[in-house]
């Protein structure tokens, strides 16, 4: 029962670390579109960077603390290219730079969604699996 219910805080999490990030390709798009200007998509997008970075950290730190290695082992490289980025200070995203870099931020965010969303199926697999399991018991 508890690996169920822990499953489904993982589900939980990664569905809110993919809508932070398609939030974020959002804004690009909008800023991309002239619906908005570089300082609000900027600004938009640098608030929610920390906690998408936080988030990500706590779900690699329940994976180890729960003994769900090879979860932490795939979820790992996305962690460490958030802390490479924050380290060197690559983190947000400059109001002056926004139009040169648009391109290779958008990249960048959709590499992150296709990982998330192969993190969010293996999650879906072993938590339905861990239900149906659990059924049987």
């Amino acid at each position: 029962m508890w690996d169920t219910l822990a499953w489904l805080l993982f589900f939980f999490i990664l569905i809110g670390i993919l809508v932070i990030v398609v939030y974020q390709l959002i804004c690009f798009a909008d800023l991309e579109f002239d619906y908005i200007n570089p300082y609000d998509s900027a600004s938009r997008i640098n608030n929610v960077i920390i906690p998408e970075f936080i988030t990500q950290g706590v779900l690699c730190l329940l994976y180890l603390v729960t003994g769900h290695w090879m979860m932490f082992i795939l979820a790992v490289p996305y962690l460490y290219y958030n802390i490479r980025l924050y380290v060197r200070r690559q983190h947000l995203v400059d109001v002056t730079e926004i139009f040169n870099q648009l391109n290779g931020e958008k990249k960048q965010r959709l590499f992150k969604l296709g990982h998330l969303v192969f993190l969010l199926f293996i999650t879906l697999f072993w938590m339905i699996y861990n239900a149906l399991e659990d059924d049987n018991v």
